[in-house]
């Protein structure tokens, strides 16, 4: 081709391209050098070429992305990045496309970058949970009404419900560290598309920048998009969960609750209104999740395209890293939130005394009292709550006699005793209850996984940092400094 791209090209294409750059620049400073230091272990670089290409190269891993300068009207990132070493070492600057495409360059810095955002969600999610089981912790005696469809169900204390959001994040951490596995494989050794004589080598040239292995088939290496997306979905999930506790949260420090009131580094005030103090971190928390799904739903009608197509990763160079940063750092605000949540606790206990939480309660007692199935028990409790603003035992003998026609006669003081809140959140003891014996293992094995993933980020981290250190340190030497 001659010539350089059309107007329209440049402001379409290659300005997107270069705006996405510096989310890339280091791991391409990091894919470069370890590229040339391979070129230079197997005799494939000359001696007089090693030590200028090999320090230029340092010199732009060590810049700024801002100081490289990225010029869409020059084309894509890696041809500024080109014209940036020609300038410093003229034609020797050629040799850095021996047995390499410009494609397979880019992915594997996009594997490079994606890698360690994963590992910083992950730490971030783990973090939410054992904030939440912390949270949870001290409210374990704090009762509040569960509530369905926004409809008071039955008692349970704001610990249990609190908790009842570490293990979807939890889970959706362990997502991420499975698609890590699949991020952390190098593409390198590619070729065009069927693999490369000079880089034959696959696995080490993979395991030198610190994947775990190669991508076994050249071609998938270089086009496969599957784990960006599970990537990208994990986060999105693990967005939706703190959007659903973030919405609850919304209705509860709402004046009509009032169950709830978030710290004052997390709201702001209204400039009209004085009287308001809004939870604006909600907001961001629930607007970021909006827009993850917004991108989601962009990147998967992205790549479903013919195989071998750019338009299914040069959008995702940039898309997927704002997407994770923008995930990690809602999840962060999520966890200060929760860390310095107040609850009124008054307020959510005085709650119970409006409904008729325990009315599922009373007919379990009805069932196993007078020996009758459920659904009948069912129908006398609906009955006498419907015609009773207190459920006591003269309102339970007459549903009964109105729906069955037999008196069922208890004794008041052993309602108080069975069915106030205190006494049926303490009876929720089996696997996942309320009561705080089965509440504290599950707390307890909240913080065991978040403790555990942690260890194992931090575990992998290092190993990736080892391997990133030793390309420089030998890129150094081999270019005398």
């Amino acid at each position: 081709m001659t010539g350089g791209p059309a107007e329209e090209l440049v402001a379409a294409g290659y300005a997107w391209e270069a705006a996405d750059a510096p989310w890339l620049h280091d791991a391409l400073g990091l894919a470069d050098l370890a590229h040339c230091v391979e070129l230079a272990d197997r005799g494939i670089l000359p001696d007089r070429a090693r030590g200028p290409l090999l320090g230029a190269l340092l010199d732009l891993a060590a810049m700024p992305a801002e100081a490289v300068g990225y010029d869409p009207s020059c084309g894509e990132p890696y041809v500024s990045r080109e014209r940036h070493l020609l300038a410093r070492v003229g034609a020797d600057a050629g040799w850095l496309r021996a047995g390499r495409t410009r494609r397979e360059a880019v992915r594997t810095a996009f594997r490079i970058r994606v890698r360690r955002q994963i590992l910083d969600l992950v730490e971030a999610a783990a973090a939410l949970a054992a904030s939440l089981a912390d949270q949870a912790e001290r409210h374990l005696g704090t009762l509040m009404p569960d509530y369905t469809y926004l409809q008071q169900a039955q008692p349970t204390s704001f610990g249990h419900y609190l908790l009842s959001f570490a293990d979807p994040a939890l889970r959706d951490a362990a997502r991420l560290i499975a698609e890590f596995g699949h991020v952390n494989a190098g593409p390198a050794g590619s070729g065009a598309a069927n693999g490369s004589r000079i880089l034959d080598d696959r696995d080490a040239t993979a395991r030198a920048l610190g994947f775990d292995r190669a991508i076994t088939h050249t071609r998938d290496a270089m086009w496969q998009t599957d784990p960006f997306m599970h990537v990208l979905a994990a986060a999105a999930s693990l967005l939706l969960t703190q959007d659903k506790l973030a919405e609850d949260l919304e209705i509860f420090a709402s004046a009509e609750f009032g169950f709830v009131c978030l710290a004052e580094a997390y709201g702001r005030p209204s400039i009209l209104m004085p009287q308001k103090r809004n939870p604006y971190a909600l907001t961001v928390i629930r607007g970021t999740a909006g827009i993850m799904l917004g991108r989601l739903t962009g990147l998967t009608a992205v790549i479903k395209t013919p195989s071998a197509r750019s338009d299914n990763l040069i959008y995702l160079y940039g898309e997927l890293p704002r997407a994770l940063d923008l995930t990690h750092r809602a999840t962060r605000l999520t966890t200060g939130v929760i860390r310095t949540l107040e609850a009124d606790a008054v307020r959510m206990r005085s709650a119970l005394d409006t409904g008729h939480t325990q009315a599922a309660d009373l007919a379990e007692l009805l069932m196993r009292r007078f020996r009758t199935d459920y659904r009948t028990a069912h129908r006398v409790v609906q009955h006498a709550v419907r015609q009773s603003a207190a459920v006591d035992a003269e309102a339970i003998a007459r549903a009964a006699t109105e729906v069955i026609g037999d008196r069922w006669q208890l004794d008041d003081a052993e309602l108080r005793v069975a069915l106030t809140p205190e006494a049926l959140v303490a009876s929720r003891t089996g696997l996942g209850g309320a009561a705080p014996s089965a509440m504290i293992p599950m707390m307890e094995g909240v913080r065991e996984q978040a403790a555990g993933l942690c260890e194992e980020t931090a575990t992998r981290r290092a190993a990736l940092q080892a391997a990133e250190d030793a390309i420089r340190a030998r890129a150094a030497r081999l270019a005398g400094r």
